[in-house]
């Protein structure tokens, strides 16, 4: 059957379900060259060990596809989105797009994992209406069974190797908003309350601890940047007020702020925005620049979480 006869929106985000480098190559292969023969643009976003792989199949072709580590590039989810699925798609926004997005693969930690799952629910509100095709491989093999299960509630359509079928359990929404969870607290952090006159001693605090913990060069620039955006979003949009938490843990330093705001837009901070657009890009920046962000939001407040691997 072909994937992009199944349903009625344009948009098209199936999950392949394999076991082993056969059955991997037996489904996207077909799905590349494919794009290639229709003359869509393809980019293929997976790990670095199956980027070899696909390169190496594919052959002379190979220099037609777009290959993005995505062990790299989408190392946080939050930037998967608008740094590597719409750059790639909103130029080619004339003709159908086909991408292969694997965003999860095995030794993504606990941490990361609700962001993953998230990110790939949040796929299905990004593109709806839109000429794109984003196939996502799932090792079934090295994967928890948790994590199979969830791809069936954040992918409309399933191919194993049975076939293709429409799933039963698909509800992104629901995804959203049950791994919408409380962070944990740290065991100890440096803690700074903070409201319009202290937007300054916000970066200060976030940078010295971070320098001190072995962040240093640009990333310490990108911390101390993204201090102050997230700073200044609890000015404008939390209450006038929030509080700063940043401490170290598993090699990581890790940084939050919290205030009383409320996130209703599950895709803040995932759309490109152009560069002529007045008003704040705190949350974009966030996502672009650090090595996770986890958030968590309900009518009491919102806790914005980064990570930055020492």
């Amino acid at each position: 059957m072909d994937i992009e006869a199944v349903p009625p929106d344009p948009f098209v985000h199936p999950a392949l379900f394999y076991r082993g480098t056969r059955e991997y190559l037996r489904g996207v292969l077909p799905f590349v060259r494919g794009g290639l023969e229709a003359e869509e643009p393809v980019a293929v976003a997976v790990p670095e060990r199956n980027l070899r792989l696909l390169r190496t199949e594919l052959g002379e072709v190979a220099s037609q596809v777009h290959f993005v580590d995505m062990t790299e590039a989408g190392r946080n989810p939050g930037r998967i989105i608008p740094g590597v699925l719409r750059a790639f798609a909103d130029p080619h926004s004339d003709r159908r797009v086909r991408i292969v997005g694997e965003p999860i693969w095995a030794g993504r930690s606990a941490t990361e994992y609700p962001a993953c799952v998230q990110h790939e629910a949040l796929i299905n509100l990004a593109f709806p209406g839109r000429a794109v095709t984003i196939l996502c491989p799932y090792d079934v093999d090295g994967l928890d069974p948790l994590v199979v299960k969830d791809a069936e509630m954040t992918h409309p359509i399933l191919i194993d190797d049975g076939g293709l079928r429409l799933s039963d359990d698909y509800a992104p929404e629901r995804v959203i908003h049950d791994y919408n969870r409380p962070l944990p607290d740290p065991s100890a952090a440096v803690i700074l309350a903070f409201d319009a006159g202290l937007l300054a001693r916000v970066r200060e605090v976030a940078a010295v601890y971070a320098s001190g913990a072995g962040i240093s060069g640009e990333r310490l620039e990108d911390l101390r940047l993204i201090a102050s955006e997230l700073a200044a979003n609890s000015l404008d949009y939390g209450g006038g007020s929030g509080v700063l938490r940043v401490w170290a843990e598993g090699g990581q330093v890790v940084m939050d702020i919290s205030d009383s705001g409320h996130i209703t837009d599950p895709l803040a901070g995932r759309r490109p925005v152009d560069p002529r657009q007045r008003g704040s890009r705190g949350l974009l920046v966030t996502n672009l620049l650090s090595d996770l962000v986890r958030v968590h939001t309900n009518e009491g407040g919102t806790t914005i979480r980064v990570y930055f691997t020492i």
